[in-house]
Formats: structure tokens, sequence, C-alpha cells
């Protein structure tokens, strides 16, 4: 059990948090959310012990060992794999250690051999035997494969690292487990992964997620930050939304019955105040009266972006085809004889471990990268619009937003773009800012304000939702879901793949798996396929 007592945030003026009190008990998984700014990292900061409150204090069950997700990449470059994630519980690590000195000593006295003993009795109970295949074991869940188990950490790129300290925060069983956005950077088989293993863990997580379908799936509670204050919800964040919407409802229902008693007692006062006969009734309504509150309704500190994308022209039956597409990069083949023809009705998702081929695939079409072989045709009636996964050069400028706008706008008008910029929450002066100072989420609204103002009727997104609130992402998701034309998109967000996507393409080592379906029926397929793939090799097994 953990627990925030009297929890309050002082950041200069700024309350940031205001006598916070929430118990988070064993069993269950709690989804943190709020708007971006509300806290949530903050938060479980000061859980972590990371960051001291300004007043009130954090509680955890004597003996219960809490462990949290690194945010630091570099922290543990001069370490192996395996050993990052042992440190995971590093009393067990320390153990280890203190036993390699006592052993390598030339001179082993006897009062070593009783260290080394008691070592031995706690490392035994600790399970410090099974360590190295725990860890092996959850590396392998989240796609590390076995040969990078002993490399340093310094020679791992950014994606792995991520898996590597998750693994680290998931090793060894922890009481506590607290978990800010583990899903970023991670491909779809990782968090399904992930996914299965939260909903067997049978301790208390706490999870920051932008992943709806994530939370959805691992939550049996919901904290929802607001105005400084925590509310707990019993159930997912689905379950969330409808109670806070309906209790948001039932309440102005209520305000709104009272508004007419009010009004019917004011008026009956009025009339009748001055009457002799009446003036016991008028006073005893105005008792009434004085007694009637209304809620204090607080709008929600969230803030939905408007996404609208509105093609200039309808297009044609020809979109685009692509023969026989190669490409190589730094000697690796990344792109192998690949072709497809997209339809007029198509919203296809590629999905699968291969982000680079992906990527590679919408560079190529975008006209920012040629391939080594074979070719692509876009329609005469296609324009598209480009969203990289990368976005760092295009910023690289001293523009303001609105300049940096104002070339993709077909009416250079200041106003026009303004109004785009609106939409997507830059208020007043936020459309003078310097793009080269942009955050990340800042960056991606602006991308998609640009393919907005374009008008274009087939959009290329590679990962559209990283860096976006929840809130954005659902606003994306509804805009995409009623574009009118065609889409090629990958994303790690679940639901955003689900409810988007009518056609599914992989590209693998074995060439291009391409299926008119809905993503959950083609995971569905593939793991049907997996089975059936394990039992032909038991079988095989069998007959030998």
């Amino acid at each position: 059990m953990i627990q925030a007592s009297n929890i309050t945030l002082r950041l200069g003026k700024k309350a940031l948090f205001e006598e916070v009190n929430i118990k988070f008990t064993e069993g269950n998984c709690y989804g943190l959310i709020g708007a971006n700014g509300a806290g949530k990292s903050t938060f479980l900061k000061i859980l972590s012990g990371q960051l001291e409150p300004t007043n009130g204090n954090i509680i955890i069950t004597p003996g219960q060992r809490l462990s949290f997700l690194q945010q630091d990449h570099f922290k543990y470059d001069e370490y192996d794999v395996l050993s990052t994630v042992i440190m995971g519980n590093k009393r067990l690590y320390d153990i280890m250690k203190e036993k390699e000195a006592i052993y390598a000593k030339e001179d082993f006295t006897e009062e070593d051999g009783i260290k080394a003993s008691e070592l031995e009795g706690e490392f035994a109970q600790m399970n410090g035997w099974e360590a190295e295949s725990d860890a092996a074991t959850l590396l392998n869940g989240l796609g590390v494969d076995t040969e990078l188990h002993y490399v340093p950490m310094k020679e791992l790129n950014g994606g792995l690292k991520v898996k590597v300290l998750l693994a680290q925060a998931l090793f060894g069983n922890p009481d506590i487990l607290l978990l800010d956005e583990p899903t970023n950077h991670l491909d779809l088989d990782a968090i399904a992964w992930l996914e299965e293993f939260l909903i067997n863990f049978d301790n208390t997580v706490i999870v920051v997620s932008h992943d709806r379908y994530f939370l959805n799936k691992v939550c049996t509670h919901t904290a929802d930050i607001d105005y400084g204050k925590i509310q707990l919800y019993a159930g997912n964040y689905d379950f969330w939304f409808e109670s806070s919407q309906l209790m948001i409802k039932q309440m102005k229902e209520a305000n709104k019955k009272k508004e007419e008693k009010i009004k019917e007692l004011q008026e009956f006062i009025q009339r009748f105040s001055a009457n002799a006969s009446k003036s016991k009734q008028a006073t005893s309504r105005k008792r009434a009266l004085e007694k009637i509150e209304l809620d204090d309704i607080r709008p929600s500190s969230r803030k939905y972006p408007y996404i609208d994308f509105k093609p200039n022209r309808e297009i044609g039956n020809e979109v685009l085809t692509v023969t026989n597409l190669s490409k190589t990069i730094d000697g690796v083949k990344v792109l192998d004889n690949i072709s497809f023809i997209v339809g007029h009705d198509d919203k296809i998702a590629f999905v699968g471990p291969n982000t680079v081929a992906a990527t590679t695939l919408f560079k190529i079409l975008a006209g920012e990268m040629e391939p080594d072989e074979g070719s692509y045709k876009w329609g005469v009636t296609t324009s598209n619009s480009y969203f990289p996964k990368d976005n760092t050069k295009y910023f690289d400028t001293d523009d303001t937003i609105v300049d940096w706008l104002m070339p993709f706008s077909p009416e250079k008008d200041v106003t026009y773009v303004r109004g785009f910029l609106g939409r997507m929450l830059f208020a007043g002066d936020d459309g003078m800012k310097r793009v080269r100072v942009l955050s990340g989420g800042e960056r991606v609204r602006v991308m998609l304000s640009k393919m907005m103002i374009l008008g274009s009727n087939v959009l290329l997104m590679d990962e559209p939702t990283n860096h976006l609130d929840m809130e954005s992402i659902t606003a994306l998701n509804n805009g995409v879901i009623k574009f009118p034309g065609v889409v090629l998109f990958t994303s790690q967000d679940h639901q955003f793949v689900q409810t988007i996507a009518n056609r599914i393409m992989e590209i693998t080592p074995n060439g291009l798996i391409d299926k008119i379906t809905t993503y959950d029926e083609y995971l569905e397929s593939d793991e049907m396929a997996r089975k059936r793939q394990v039992m032909n090799m038991d079988n095989e097994d069998d007959l030998d």
C-alpha cells in the first residue's frame, strides 16, 4: 500500500497540488490521468521520493519495495543489459556484487566466510539464483533479443534502451510499481506483452499513459487529476469518461431544478412580502431560498483541439501504385521488392515490429527519399500531406508559427492562418512563438495545422500520436475517422489503429502481408497462425 497524505506542492505562487489525500492498495492497477500540465509525472515523482512536496507525506507499508521506470536513458551506459535489469532490485544486485568481491579475495578470511554465508542465505531467500533467467525472460518478452543481453547499454538505440529500463522496473516482483508512459517507443507486440504482464501482476501499479486502449486493458481504477485535486474512480478509462460525463450531466440537471425552484420562491416572495396575510409564508419561503445551494460545476482543465481534414478535391479511383520497391540503408535491405495498389476507400495501417521499413516507405512516397529499385505512381487526382515521425529538421528555423505556416496557406492572410492555430489551442500571441523552441506536442499540433491548411485528399502519417496528450489523440482519432480521403499511417496506439484502419499491411522479412480487415481481426488471425505453427513444430518433434 502507498498513500498520499495531505500532499501540497507549490511551484512559486502556483499550487500544483492542494491537500491531496489518496490511497493505492494492493492488487489494483491505477491509471493516473489528466490534462497536459496537470502534474501526472510530478505526482509520480512525489510518490517515488524523487521530489519533495511542500507539505504532506507519502506513507508506504513497511518492508515493501517500490520500483519506478527510469527516464534517464544514459544512466546505465557503462553496464551491460542484464546487469541493468537486475539493478531494478538494488539490494539483490548489491549482494551479488558484494559476493563477487569477497570470493575474489586472495586472502579469504574466516570473517569473509561468515559474511559470504550470510549473503548466500539472503541471496537464496530473494531467489537470486533465478535472477539472470528472470531478467532474460522480461527482456525477451519485450523484444530484446538474447544476443543483446550482455552488450553494454551504450551500444543500444533509444527504443531498445526504453525496453531495458522497463524490464528493470518490472524485475523482481516489486510491491509497488510506478510507470510513467511505459508504452512510449514500444512496438505493438511489446505493448501487448506488457498488458498481459500487468493484468497478471498481483501487487500495486500506478501508471501514466496516453494510450487509451492500454489503460482500458490494464486498469482497475482511474485517478483523475484536475485543478490540483485527485478524484478516484473504480473502473478503467472508458468507465471514468462515462462516469465523469454522467456526473456532470446529473449536476447540471439538479442545478436546473434548483434554479426553477429559486425562481418560483423569488416570485412568491416578491408578490406577497408586503401582504400581511401572506407575510409568514413569504418569510418561510425566504428561509427555504437561503438553504438552496447550487452545485459548483467547474469546467474541466482539459482542452480538446478541433481537428478536421477537409480535402479540396475529391479523390479518383486511381490513387497509388507501388511496384517492386526496394531500399537499402547502411547495408541493410529495409524494403525488398514491395508492391501494392491503394484504392480510393483505403485507410491502411502499417503494423509490426519493423517500423524502419514503414518510415522508409513513407519517406519515399512523400518524395523525401529515392528508392534503389522499383517505382511508385500517384493518381492524377491525388494530393498528399506527409506527417513525419521525426520532425526536427522542419523546425530548424527562427520563423514564428504564423510565418512557418503561411507558405502552405492558399490565402496569404494572417487571420486565416490564426484560425487554424486557434483550433489547435494556440491562442492569442502563441502564433508568434518561434518554432525552434516549441515542445514536442506543440510541434505535432503545428504539423497537423499544416495538413489541415493544405486540404490534401491523401494523408501519410508516421506515428502522429507521439507527444500528444489524451485529448489531442482523441481529437485526431475522430478527425481521421471522418476524413473522406485515403490514409496510410503507423501508430503504436491500439485504439487509433483499430478505429481507423480497414486494411492492414505488415512488412516482414518474408515479404508484405496485406489484408483487408480490422486490426483486432488481424491480430486474432496472426495469433492463430502462430499457434498453428507451434502445434506443427510439436507434431514434428513427436514424429522424431
